[in-house]
């Protein structure tokens, strides 16, 4: 069975992939009743993957210059600032749709894997969460 979470087979050539692994924030997010207090948000961890050309593309496809590598430094202090947001955050989908927008706004960046997991909320389990692969919207 094929992962459907590999990297873009559609794109030729070498492939370079940037890693955030394990950023951990905590976020007043969840549908539980027993989440919705302010005072006691999640914890989340956060993995981000960023794909892209290898070389990382020193020029954007509308002739911008780029700077020859994935940024993960934006995209991780885009992450820890979820635990300053004024707003309850019901899905864990909402995160991951505003982050890999957010990682699409690097133009070197073609394909994006994010997961974010609770690790605290069942006694049972390591962990809950979500993970989406997407490729640059066209």
């Amino acid at each position: 069975m094929t992962d459907p979470f590999a990297a873009p087979s559609s794109v030729s050539g070498d492939r370079a992939r940037a890693l955030l692994a394990g950023v951990e924030v905590n976020v007043r997010c969840g549908l539980h009743a027993w989440e919705r207090h302010p005072e006691r948000p999640n914890r989340l961890k956060v993995d981000v993957e960023m794909h892209s050309a290898w070389p990382v593309p020193t020029v954007a496809a509308d002739g911008s210059p780029l700077p020859g590598y994935v940024d993960y430094d934006r995209v991780r202090d885009f992450i820890l600032a979820w635990r300053d947001r004024p707003d309850h955050v019901d899905l864990l989908e909402t995160l991951l749709t505003e982050l890999s927008d957010f990682v699409f706004e690097d133009a070197a960046v073609d394909a994006c894997r994010v997961r974010i997991v609770k690790p605290d909320i069942f006694a049972e389990t390591r962990e809950v969460g979500v993970e989406i692969f997407r490729r640059r919207p066209a």
